[in-house]
């Protein structure tokens, strides 16, 4: 059984982390889970991942960097041995990195791709985790080729961590989870449990929308099925970020570094105090 995680220093880490991340690009369908979700998630992956090789397709709300920080401050006395993300924005990218470098968290690293592009060429990965587009007007595609690209870093043979929008009210999260869980046994992955209700977001136009997670392992002998990566088909693609949204950006390049812990200096002016006469 897990020792008691200091709730209040876990908190104060994960607020580090959300200080130096990226503003979500509500465009590509990026939208941050709230503090406290993180928190917890956090410690779930570190609980599931602990002393394996985790690959995070994509990781816009920085999971990756507080598992990897709240180790390393000895919050937490588990979790995996090595930590990359794969993602396609720069700013997620070298968020990490520098956060990385800063605090010497070297199993944790970051690499620019696209997942819409073959998978490279890496170690093979133990786990892995995705937060991707949820899908709602593509009947999950989006969510499926994110989870494609968690397969092909386990080689077929491991196990993922999917979460996904879950609402027993809307029709649409129902269908999604069915074409994913079709989509996933169809490459010999089974779904082993759900946690439901999880994560809530800052979400304007659906505050109440959470999501899962949902985890899938492969088969026995299913690593015999790698077959090696190929770019993704572009009839896939459409409404990919919604609704007549299909994908048009490689890469979300970083213009200069930005230091997020502070306002950029096109965020504000100053009213000067008028100097008072003698």
């Amino acid at each position: 059984m897990r020792e008691q995680v200091d709730l209040h220093r876990a908190i104060n880490a994960v607020s580090d982390v959300v200080q130096n991340r990226p503003r979500p690009l509500r465009d590509f369908d990026q939208i941050h889970m709230k503090t406290g979700d993180m928190v917890v998630q956090s410690e779930l992956v570190a609980d599931w991942a602990d002393k394996k090789r985790l690959a995070f397709i994509g990781d816009g709300d920085a999971i990756s960097v507080c598992v990897a920080y709240l180790m390393a401050r000895q919050v937490l006395s588990f979790g995996p041995s090595k930590i990359t993300v794969f993602d396609f924005d720069e700013r997620t990218v070298n968020a990490v990195k520098r956060f990385a470098d800063k605090e010497r968290l070297e199993h944790l690293d970051a690499e620019l791709y696209n997942c819409l592009d073959a998978f490279p060429d890496r170690t093979k990965y133990d786990l892995f985790y995705t937060n991707p587009p949820w899908g709602a007007s593509n009947n999950g595609e989006s969510v499926n080729i994110f989870v494609e690209r968690g397969i092909e870093a386990v080689r077929y043979e491991g196990e993922g961590m999917i979460v996904i929008a879950d609402d027993d009210e809307l029709d649409w999260p129902k269908q999604v989870l069915a074409s994913v869980q079709a989509f996933s046994l169809e490459r010999g992955f089974y779904v082993s449990r759900m946690q439901r209700k999880l994560h809530e977001y800052h979400l304007d136009d659906a505050p109440e929308l959470r999501s899962c997670n949902l985890f899938v392992n492969s088969l026995p002998k299913n690593g015999e099925r790698s077959k090696p990566s190929t770019a993704t088909a572009v009839e896939r693609l459409e409404n990919f970020y919604g609704k007549l949204q299909a994908p048009k950006v490689k890469f979300v390049r970083e213009r200069k570094r930005p230091d997020y812990g502070k306002a950029s200096d096109d965020e504000y002016e100053l009213e000067l105090l008028e100097r008072q006469s003698d």
